[in-house]
């Protein structure tokens, strides 16, 4: 669970072009197999709504030999922290325009290249 947040944290905070976005909500982890030890799994995320000042996510981790997946969530939920604001994002965005300048991703210490793994769903 702590890789996904983390993930999605990162994810959020690309797509909302904010270094203080966090995780409102998450309802529920659907497993659907187990992982066991030494497999190689894979996590996608893909943005399914925008609202007005959040951004809303959907999560699957899968066997990346199998692809069998072994867990889904459905909605994964991030705001702005403090004063809400209005991000001004409607759609997925991946040309690196919504990195936030006053974030250590902004300053070359970390370059992530976030492509979603589940497109068209």
């Amino acid at each position: 669970m702590k890789w996904i947040d983390e993930e999605a944290a990162i994810y959020a905070i690309l797509q909302l072009g904010n270094g203080r976005a966090v995780t409102k909500y998450i309802p529920e982890i659907n497993f659907i197999s187990s992982a066991r030890q030494g497999e190689v799994v894979e996590m996608g995320l893909t943005a399914a709504r925008f609202g007005r000042t959040s951004l809303t996510m959907r999560a699957e981790v899968r066997n990346m030999i199998t692809r069998q997946s072994i867990l889904t969530i459905e909605e994964i939920v991030f705001v702005n922290l403090g004063q809400p604001a209005p991000h001004g994002q409607t759609e997925i965005t991946y040309d690196g325009a919504t990195v936030p300048t006053s974030h250590p991703l902004s300053h070359g210490l970390l370059q992530l290249l976030l492509l979603p793994l589940f497109k068209g769903r």
